[in-house]
Formats: C-alpha cells, sequence, structure tokens
C-alpha cells in the first residue's frame, strides 16, 4: 500500500469503496471498508491525490482525509459517470472516480467549511417550513372549498383564522365530530411551522455576505 499515488473513494452510508493505482496506473488497493475503518486506512498510507464525487457527506470526509495529509478532489458526479466500465456497482465506481480524478480537463468543487455547510442548511431548513406552510394553507383552502367556504387570498395567517372559524360554524352540527377536530389542527399546524425570526434574519445576512464575497472576488473566481 505504499505505492499508492492516486486513490477513488465511493462513498455511501455504512460501506466504502476504495480503488487505489501506484504511479504506473497499477491496480495495488482495492477495499470495501465500514465507516470505521475508513479513516484507519488512510492514517496508515502516505500523501496522496484522493478523488471522491461531490455528493452526500463528501465534505465532511474531505476535511478529514485533509487534515491527514492527503490532497482531495471533489467531482460531480455527471462528470465521473462516463469512466465507468461495466456494470454499475461500487467497485466499478471506485474505478471510475480514480480514472477520472487525474484528468487534466476535470472539473473540481471547492471543499466546503462548516460553516457554509451551516449557511446552506440554514436555508434548506427555511425553505422546508415555508413549503410546508404553504402546503397547509392550500390543504385548508381546499377542504373549505368542497363546502362552500372561501377567504381572501393572503399569506398571513388572517386568512387562516377565517377558514377555521366559518368551519367552526359550519360543522357546529356535524355528523362527523372529529371534523372540527382535525380543521381546527390545520392553521395550529401552520403557526407552528413559521420560521423562527433568527432564521430568516441569519439566511438574509448569509445571502448579503455571499453577495458581498462575489463582489469583491477577482473577475477570474467569479
Amino acid at each position: 500500500m505504499h505505492q499508492v499515488s492516486v486513490v477513488g473513494l465511493d462513498l455511501a452510508k455504512s460501506v466504502f469503496q476504495v480503488h487505489g493505482v501506484n504511479a504506473q496506473g497499477e491496480v495495488v488497493l482495492r477495499r470495501r471498508l465500514t465507516r470505521g475503518q475508513l479513516l484507519k486506512l488512510f492514517e496508515n498510507l502516505p500523501s496522496c491525490l484522493i478523488g471522491m464525487e461531490a455528493c452526500a457527506s463528501a465534505h465532511h470526509w474531505a476535511r478529514e482525509l485533509a487534515a491527514l495529509g492527503h490532497e482531495v478532489k471533489l467531482m460531480p458526479a455527471q462528470y465521473v459517470k462516463p469512466y465507468v466500465k461495466g456494470g454499475k456497482n461500487d467497485a466499478a465506481d471506485a474505478e471510475a472516480i480514480c480514472e477520472a480524478v487525474t484528468r487534466p480537463t476535470m472539473r473540481f468543487v471547492a471543499v466546503k467549511s462548516p460553516d457554509q455547510q451551516a449557511t446552506m442548511m440554514l436555508h434548506r431548513v427555511r425553505k422546508i417550513l415555508t413549503r410546508q406552510r404553504t402546503q397547509i394553507s392550500n390543504a385548508l383552502r381546499a377542504h373549505m372549498a368542497e363546502f362552500g367556504i372561501a377567504a381572501a387570498v393572503g399569506r398571513g395567517s388572517s386568512a387562516a383564522r377565517q377558514l377555521s372559524a366559518a368551519a367552526a360554524l359550519r360543522f357546529r352540527s356535524a355528523r362527523v365530530p372529529q371534523t372540527r377536530t382535525q380543521l381546527r389542527l390545520l392553521p395550529q399546524r401552520k403557526l407552528q411551522l413559521r420560521p423562527h425570526p433568527s432564521i430568516a434574519h441569519q439566511a438574509l445576512l448569509s445571502r448579503r455576505h455571499i453577495r458581498q464575497q462575489a463582489t469583491l472576488a477577482p473577475p477570474e473566481q467569479r
């Protein structure tokens, strides 16, 4: 293993596939590793070039392997796909990654820091909460429309309260008592899903920071 110069690492949740070649392109390492064995293997390897697809958890492993002294490069999965030989499996993917990372025309993805990933997660969480609130509003309007109840269009919670109040009157003598209870839950759930002001504020600040960094960056890096 001391002759390994380039390694292709196929990432997964639990089992990882490693494919390594020496400076002459000869295969000197093929191994399936569990999550606990991965770092132990690279701790015993000399510094080498490691290629990975830019997929889930790739940035985390890139930082961990770089801390061990290795050069880590991430590549978009669609650029690695043409190098896959035969049927698609973990071993073939790792071999394709090992070959693709040495191509002079390959395009790489910059490794993100924990702060950058935290900022991205902040935006995703806010987007999920906003989408779920919209789904609840649309569901409430659709249910009420079936009984001739409508409310003014709006993004605030006033429309939801109007629908809920109208529903309470309409279903006061409903044959299914659970109907009123369930309809009350939708506006309550919508209020619970409202993004915390700190999330919206931090998301706004992060967008401003990204724009400022893009403005200050040299033209060739924009």
